[in-house]
């Protein structure tokens, strides 16, 4: 029994060392539920408290006394394209699997009749005149490439892939560049990343450290998230402190502000770019400390686009916490019946394809699902080094695809 004992624990040490041992992540199905859930009311109640700023402080702190209070039936938020976009993303899935084409993703995304700006406007407005993806998304067709637009709505992307950030990364690349190119998608990958991992860690931190790996380490976006992790390491209790550096760096610096649509500024100089505002969303985690209020105000005060921006940060904190451990004034109003604007979803059914599209993003992993000792189900998550997409830059972008619809593709396109 020992020499068994003793060569079966070498083979299994020589198997680590190997990397055939496969580590996995173990997340009970009542677990995922109850955080997936508070990720989707997170993003509610983030859009819903910084709603009234958007856009009114440019460039300024927005002062503590201008900021609105809370109110639990400002969760209700069926009617704002932080939330919305997601769901098309969401339905193409659930009803041409995850592996769907990036032609699809265009020809439904094409299709919603919801309002749009910037990126999302101009991406759809592509799509609908017969560019097919990822050219709706290129610099040369779309002014608005780097912009917040995927960022804002990629929070789908890692609710339904808990530890499984490569499958965010896929999905920035499928839908993100529908609309957006170089920064602009790696922000959404970066956004999904968190997501993925806050469901296993509550160390915000750690939990930016991981999605960074999940980006390419030389674009600005990466340099971004890697500046807002020394700041505040260097100065962890003043983030309006923090803030000035990065208005400096990420808003007046031409080096830095170079979107196509934003350009460097300072004080009343609007920006939506996607670092700019992605800055915002780490300032409120960073500096909220894991507590909610605090994330949202913080993430919401930075300024510019201020109910994306808490939205994404509320959103990630609140799927560490579970939907048991929101605080009740969060959630207490929360509507069932209600239907986000343009898609067949309630926030019942938006759990229930949750649920449904998370079961085949396990197993499209190499993961599986068990069945624990008294019945329930369980994931098990092989965990793998995630493999960045390839870096783009809007500033000096690749070729074009020079791709089109087809005919038969521009028939499935209302008009």
């Amino acid at each position: 029994m020992q020499c068994s004992f003793h060569w079966s624990l070498i083979l299994a040490l020589g198997l680590v060392s190997s990397g055939l041992a496969q580590q996995v992540r173990r997340l009970p199905m009542d677990d995922y539920v109850d955080r997936m859930k508070a990720g989707w009311v997170g993003q509610m109640v983030g859009v819903g408290w910084g709603g009234p700023t958007e856009f009114r402080y440019k460039g300024v702190i927005i002062p503590e006394d201008k900021m609105p209070s809370w109110e639990p039936k400002k969760v209700n938020q069926f009617r704002q394209d932080d939330i919305y976009v997601e769901m098309t993303f969401l339905q193409t899935l659930d009803k041409h699997g995850l592996d769907c084409s990036i032609r699809q993703a265009g020809i439904d995304f094409a299709n919603s009749g919801y309002r749009l700006w910037h990126a999302n406007a101009a991406g759809r407005n592509n799509l609908r005149a017969g560019i097919a993806p990822p050219d709706s998304g290129h610099p040369q067709f779309n002014r608005h490439a780097d912009d917040i637009d995927y960022q804002i709505e990629a929070d789908y992307s890692g609710l339904i892939a808990p530890g499984m950030p490569q499958l965010s990364i896929e999905l920035g690349e499928k839908f993100g560049r529908l609309m957006n190119y170089g920064d602009g998608v790696y922000a959404g990958q970066f956004v999904g990343a968190m997501y993925a991992e806050a469901f296993f860690e509550a160390d915000m931190v750690r939990v930016v450290e991981a999605a960074l790996r999940c980006i390419p380490p030389e674009s600005q976006y990466a340099e971004m998230v890697r500046d807002m992790l020394a700041w505040y390491e260097k100065n962890p209790d003043d983030w309006q402190k923090t803030w000035q550096w990065l208005e400096d760096k990420y808003h007046k610096n031409p080096d830095y502000t170079h979107g196509l649509c934003s350009g460097p500024g300072g004080e009343n100089a609007f920006s939506i770019d996607a670092k700019l505002n992605g800055a915002y969303i780490l300032m409120g985690l960073l500096y909220g400390k894991g507590d909610p209020d605090q994330t949202i105000l913080i993430s919401t005060r930075c300024g510019q686009d201020s109910d994306c921006n808490p939205s994404n940060a509320a959103g990630v904190l609140f799927t560490t916490m579970g939907f048991e451990k929101v605080p009740d004034r969060f959630k207490s109003a929360l509507n069932p019946e209600g239907k986000f604007s343009h898609t067949p979803y309630d926030f019942p059914t938006l759990i229930e394809v949750s649920k449904k599209l998370v079961r085949q993003a396990v197993e499209r992993s190499g993961g599986r699902i068990e069945k624990t000792a008294d019945g329930a189900e369980a994931f098990v998550i092989p965990v793998r080094e995630p493999r960045p997409s390839a870096l783009m830059r809007s500033r000096e972008p690749g070729p074009i695809a020079g791709g089109k619809f087809t005919d038969e593709e521009k028939a499935q396109i209302g008009s």
